[in-house]
């Protein structure tokens, strides 16, 4: 068994949920309540935002469950090389979170209470680790 990659599969397993059902919760905080006065048209972007944050509800799962399915079953073949492109899918979602971060506006403690990249690079090196033993 690939404990390395167990651990990446369970992050990203309990970080679906996190993102789907508390995330959900809060980007509902945010939702405009004026339906007039251009109120279409922030509803409009708001559930467009919405739908973006389930779009990365659902990779969070496939990943975890391709991740799962590399651990446990023999069903997925070339396994390294889907190893490979999930790690650098994780560091590559870990570096647009950092960018993203950099290029917006400033608050106190930015890149700590926007924790996730570090989330997504660990999956990720647990990923690569898995990949070398």
């Amino acid at each position: 068994m690939n404990i390395p990659v167990l651990i990446a599969a369970i992050l990203s397993g309990l970080a679906f949920i996190a993102h789907t059902f508390v995330g959900d919760r809060e980007i509902k905080m945010i939702k405009p309540e004026d339906t007039q006065n251009d109120g279409h048209n922030k509803v409009e972007k708001w559930t467009m935002s919405r739908c973006g944050w389930h779009w990365i509800s659902f990779d969070l799962l496939a990943t975890s469950t391709l991740l799962f399915l590399i651990v446990f079953t023999s069903v997925i073949i070339h396994e390294q090389f889907l190893l490979t492109i999930l790690g650098i899918y994780y560091l590559g979602y870990g570096t647009v979170w950092l960018i993203t971060i950099t290029v917006s506006q400033s608050f106190p403690n930015n890149y700590v209470r926007l924790w996730q990249w570090g989330l997504l690079y660990t999956i990720g090196g647990l990923i690569f680790w898995g990949i070398s033993i």
